[in-house]
């Protein structure tokens, strides 16, 4: 083999690549279903946080703070995962974000159920020191 041959297909193998990697793109059913994961995480993970700290360090009315932004976030979330479920024209995995959007409902509910949690406890912990 020689040298040049060797040189041709280093140069022609990355440029090969860079092709076919600039071809995928994200379809708007993909970015509305990965916003509505994350915003259903985010809202798990701050649900989380307020139910197991009711009274976090910005004094007692941070964990009533979270466990809304918790609920809100959960809800946002499970309506725009559903959106994408309901404007969908073809199964999971042929690159419309169905799978994605039926995840976000679940953490979504998720999120809403741990804020629910976290806002029942902050009542129940302000009414008995209110």
């Amino acid at each position: 083999m020689s040298v040049h041959h060797l040189f041709v297909t280093a140069v022609a193998a990355p440029a090969s690549a860079e092709s076919t990697a600039a071809t995928v793109s994200m379809s708007s059913g993909r970015v509305g279903a990965s916003v509505a994961v994350l915003l259903g995480l985010a809202g798990a993970i701050i649900g989380g946080v307020a139910l197991a700290r009711p009274t976090g360090r910005l004094g007692a009315g941070s964990g009533r703070l979270g466990a809304v932004l918790a609920v809100a976030a959960g809800l946002l979330g499970m309506a725009l995962g559903a959106l994408v479920v309901a404007t969908s024209d073809s199964g999971i995995g042929t690159g419309n974000g169905r799978g994605g959007a039926y995840l976000a409902v679940v953490v979504g509910l998720v999120s809403a159920v741990l804020g629910g949690l976290a806002l029942a406890r902050a009542r129940r912990t302000d009414g008995l020191t209110g």
